[in-house]
Order: C-alpha cells, then sequence, then structure tokens
C-alpha cells in the first residue's frame, strides 16, 4: 500500500476510497455482525484489490523510470527504502498482537513468530487466526522481493519491454490458472481463505498497475494519447468496475468462472480509474475530495490499526449500553480506528520516513556505475 512522495488528487482519492472501503467491510463482519452500508459495503473487501493495483503502479514506476532513462539502479537502495517503509508500522502491530494473542484481537491461534517476520504467514492461513488481515503485506512483500529481480533479468536484452509485456501477461495468466485449478480441483471458491489469501492467487492484481508504469516509462508517447481520454477512462472504469464487483459478489457467471476471472478482471477495471486518476482531462485527476489526501496519508498506518481497535471495542458497546448499528456508533467507532491510524502515522511512520529521506533520498545524485544494478534498456519509440 505504497504513497507516493509527490501527491496527486486522483490516485489520493482512489487510496482514501481503496481504505473507506475496508473499514465499512470490517466494521460490518467484526463489530455489527452484519452488513452496514448496503451495497458498498457488501463489496468492501475489494478496498484491498483497489490498493493492490495502485501499489503496482507505484512501485512498477520506482523501477521502470530509471530503467527506461538508461540510468543506474541500486537494487540494494531499493529494497532499504522499501523496508524502512514497511516495516516499522507492521513491528509495532504485530508486538501489540503478540502482547495480546487471544481474543478478541488476537483470534484463534495463527502461524508461528518466524512466520510473520518473513512475510510468509499468508500461506495456509486460515479466516478467525491472529493478524488475518496482514496477508495482502505478505503479497505486497513477496512482490516487492521478484519484481525487481525479473525487471533486472530483463534489463539484460535489448527487448526488455516487450519481454516486461510478455512477464505481465504470462503473470495474470498464471494467477488465472491457479484459481481455475483450485476451483476445478478442490470446489474452492473466490473467497475461500486457500483462494483469498494465497499468493499465486492474488499476486496477478498488482500487475495491471505495472503495466500502467511500463507504458508509462517505455511508451510516452502513447501513454500521453491514452491520457487525453480522461473522461472515457473514467467511465469505463467505473462501469467496468461495478459490472465486475457485482460479478463476484453475486457469481452471476457461476463460482468456477467467477473464481478463475474475477479478480484479473477487477484489477483491469481498476487499472482504468488509476489511468484516468492520472489523466489531466478527467475529472478523478482534478478534484480535490475533502479529507482524500489526509485519508490517503494515513492509509496504510489506519489499515494495520483499525482492526484491532474494532474488535477490542466491539465486545464493550453493549456493556456501555451503545448500539453498534446507531449513527453515532458507527461514526465513534470509525473514527477511533482512523485516530488509531493517525497516532501510528505520528509517531511511528513519520519520523522513519524522515530517516528513509535522510539515508536513501528518491533521487540520489549518481555517478556513471555507480550503483550496485545498472540497466541496460532501451528506450523505443512509442
Amino acid at each position: 500500500m505504497q504513497q507516493s512522495n509527490s501527491r496527486l488528487p486522483g490516485l489520493d482519492t482512489l487510496r482514501a476510497l481503496a481504505i473507506a472501503w475496508v473499514l465499512m467491510s470490517h466494521y460490518s463482519s467484526f463489530v455489527a455482525g452484519e452488513q452496514m452500508f448496503g451495497w458498498m459495503g457488501r463489496v468492501g473487501w475489494a478496498g484491498v484489490d483497489l490498493f493492490f493495483v495502485l501499489s503496482g503502479y507505484l512501485i512498477g514506476k520506482q523501477i521502470a523510470m530509471p530503467l527506461a532513462r538508461d540510468e543506474a539502479w541500486n537494487a540494494g537502495r531499493f529494497f532499504a527504502r522499501r523496508l524502512l517503509r514497511t516495516l516499522p508500522n507492521y513491528l509495532v502491530i504485530l508486538l501489540v498482537y503478540q502482547l495480546f494473542p487471544g481474543p478478541p484481537i488476537g483470534g484463534h491461534g495463527g502461524p508461528p513468530l518466524w512466520r510473520y517476520l518473513t512475510f510468509t504467514q499468508n500461506f495456509g492461513l486460515a479466516y478467525g487466526q491472529m493478524f488475518t488481515h496482514s496477508w495482502s503485506l505478505c503479497i505486497e512483500e513477496q512482490f516487492y522481493l521478484v519484481l525487481p529481480l525479473v525487471a533486472l533479468a530483463f534489463a539484460r536484452t535489448r527487448r526488455a519491454p516487450w519481454l516486461a509485456w510478455l512477464g505481465l501477461g504470462v503473470g495474470v495468466a498464471l494467477g488465472v490458472t491457479a484459481r481455475g485449478v483450485a476451483s476445478v480441483r478442490d470446489g474452492l471458491d473466490a473467497f475461500d481463505a486457500a483462494v483469498y489469501y494465497s499468493t499465486l492467487c492474488r499476486a496477478d492484481e498488482l500487475l495491471p498497475g505495472v503495466a500502467i508504469a511500463v507504458l508509462e516509462c517505455f511508451h510516452p508517447a502513447l501513454f500521453e494519447r491514452v491520457r487525453r481520454h480522461g473522461h472515457v477512462l473514467l467511465g469505463v472504469g467505473v462501469l467496468a468496475s461495478m459490472v465486475a464487483l457485482y460479478g463476484i459478489a453475486s457469481k452471476s457467471a457461476g463460482a468456477m468462472l467467477t473464481t478463475t476471472f474475477g479478480y484479473s478482471i477487477l484489477a483491469m477495471s481498476f487499472a482504468m480509474l488509476v489511468l484516468a486518476a492520472l489523466s489531466p482531462m478527467s475529472w478523478l485527476h482534478r478534484a480535490r475530495v475533502p479529507g482524500a489526501a489526509s485519508l490517503a496519508l494515513w492509509s496504510y498506518a489506519i489499515y494495520l490499526v483499525h482492526k484491532p481497535v474494532f474488535m477490542a471495542l466491539a465486545p464493550q458497546l453493549p456493556h456501555w449500553g451503545l448500539d453498534a448499528k446507531s449513527s453515532p456508533v458507527i461514526l465513534g467507532v470509525m473514527a477511533a480506528g482512523v485516530a488509531g491510524g493517525w497516532m501510528l502515522f505520528r509517531l511511528v511512520e513519520t519520523p522513519f520516513m524522515r530517516l528513509r529521506s535522510r539515508w536513501f533520498p528518491s533521487r540520489p545524485p549518481q555517478a556513471a556505475g555507480g550503483a550496485a544494478a545498472v540497466s541496460s534498456f532501451a528506450r523505443p519509440a512509442a
């Protein structure tokens, strides 16, 4: 769930929507015990899917841009920046779960600690276990490890941009195949834990975001032509996203087809929204939604904090004579989750981001041949 150093209102709006979706979904599941937000709440699980596409674009661009410019690219520096970005917040919340391992916040059992420390707990993770919402962080961390290595392998050939497109297609095909096999062989559907938490079944959702980064960095003229159609991108993205969400939630195409293709189609639909957010012609790019920039800035911290806050408060509400289905209580519990994220952002994330800027600035001066890994990408004509 990466943040961009430069604030783009359209991306902030999408990131704010993503975290709002997650909050609605988890409030309904862990506090109210029933759906409280209508259709938007029923598809709140898709907030993570939108985060995947956004992360794919932002991380993909960090890797693709220097390679497209035939600049030196330091792999060690990239990984150091990623760890300083993701680890501090994560380790604080992991410590909370270790200190309070049982209900209400800790769930019923879970993988051993070393799995959480290596971001491998999503393998075999079951619903109701400890810190289950960390599954998406596992997939992103694993993605951050694999993508640069693949990019550097492609960088050794002058056909690298086209190999990148081929690799993106293969990656999506692997995700579709993995879900299809799980559905046919084991009778699993899109919301079974073995599919929902699986790296192979879900990591392909980051690839449409990477595709946008490849288009922007290696085919700039074509990217600019696409960006001129911002209103069309927004309209198609909204319509395609709604159709995909309805199809997955209702399984209108059948469980097997929904499981096999649903997540990939949804990610591609969200990619259209990301393109719209990057288009100066689009309302999504120009609009400043009140509060969206703040929610976007705090979104990673809110994502980590809100669920234990919700689960800690839920059993206390009846003792306090409060109805979890009333609007004031909904607003209060939601505000508590956001406030917890803001505190984590201010006390932990902000100091480490300052250290990161000091130790590993985003664009350090580079001498020729002075990086650990050097690109040989040639930028083709669009």
